[in-house]
């Protein structure tokens, strides 16, 4: 275990630069996602906002150019950096926490205690994942036609800490932990997993090929997003809904099935997926280089 407790900090770092390579390469699919989650139900006998993914691709570029594939950027850039490295940095604690139960503190995780680490780092998460998240999908859902309540991130949350105070910018925390906690720990465990799966018997999983990695990388990405989608659904909804429109989860939840049915809660399946690979892939790929110069420059003891 000693050398966990010395690259916990390694993983703070590398964390957070894997997370500005998911983000910078899977906004435009998370834009489409958000509009296609919040868009109001048609009325009877008109014809939706977005038929799909294309569709919404294609009219936001029309009305807003390439730009507005990437409203609400600059909020999860932010804050990307430090929810990333507090995401990698909480699976290094969750790991040692998992590890120091055991009677063998040196003997390999299984993919249940992975999978235990993993959901802790999602708790830390939460603290800056759920005001950013708030803060992101409002500035999405906002359209380039017509006056714009919101002029960025700032300003965003400038207006919502004035209009409820803090409460107001926290907007959604639950919905957040229920989509974080079993997310990151499909996510990681997902990723070590397969991994492991393509490592040869006797080999370092750090020394898998570029390929390997981002496949392994992407392949994390799907299997989070195929549990995080559900509550993922009910937390756009919420955090973006007029103040009053819901008093709570359950609420959220009612209004989806009534409007929508069960297929609403799977709305931005397609942009989700499509985003999931690559992002994921990157952000990985992005995590593995930074430890690599890290433990080049600082070698682990």
């Amino acid at each position: 275990m000693g050398e966990a407790k010395g690259s916990v900090w390694k993983d703070f770092i590398a964390g957070g630069f894997g997370g500005i390579c998911a983000v910078v390469s899977g906004h435009p699919l998370d834009t489409i996602k958000v509009r296609l989650q919040t868009m109001p139900a048609p009325a009877p006998g008109q014809a939706p906002m977005f038929k799909g993914t294309w569709d919404c691709a294609v009219k936001t570029v029309r009305h807003e150019g390439f730009r507005g594939l990437y409203k609400g950027m600059a909020a999860p850039i932010t804050g990307v950096s430090p929810i990333f490295a507090l995401s990698f940095f909480g699976f290094g604690v969750g790991k040692e926490m998992v590890a120091s139960m055991k009677s063998d503190k040196n003997a390999k995780l299984s993919l249940l205690e992975l999978f235990a680490a993993g959901g802790f780092s999602g708790i830390l998460t939460t603290v800056i994942m759920a005001p950013g998240e708030r803060i992101k999908c409002l500035l999405q859902v906002q359209k380039g036609d017509g006056e714009k309540k919101y002029n960025g991130p700032v300003d965003c949350a400038k207006k919502l800490y004035r209009e409820g105070g803090i409460r107001s910018i926290y907007r959604g925390t639950v919905l957040t932990l229920c989509r974080d906690i079993p997310a990151s720990g499909m996510y990681f465990a997902s990723y070590e997993g397969i991994k492991n799966l393509l490592t040869p018997a006797g080999q370092d999983p750090s020394k898998l090929s570029i390929g390997s990695v981002l496949f392994a990388g992407g392949m994390a990405g799907i299997f989070n997003w195929s549990v995080a989608i559900f509550p993922d659904v009910l937390k756009s909804r919420f955090q973006t809904a007029p103040p009053g429109k819901y008093s709570g989860v359950r609420d959220v939840f009612v209004d989806v099935l009534k409007t929508d049915g069960i297929r609403g809660m799977y709305k931005g399946f397609v942009p989700v997926m499509l985003r999931a690979f690559p992002a994921n892939a990157c952000c990985f790929l992005g995590y593995e280089a930074a430890l690599k110069g890290l433990n080049y420059i600082v070698p682990p003891s």
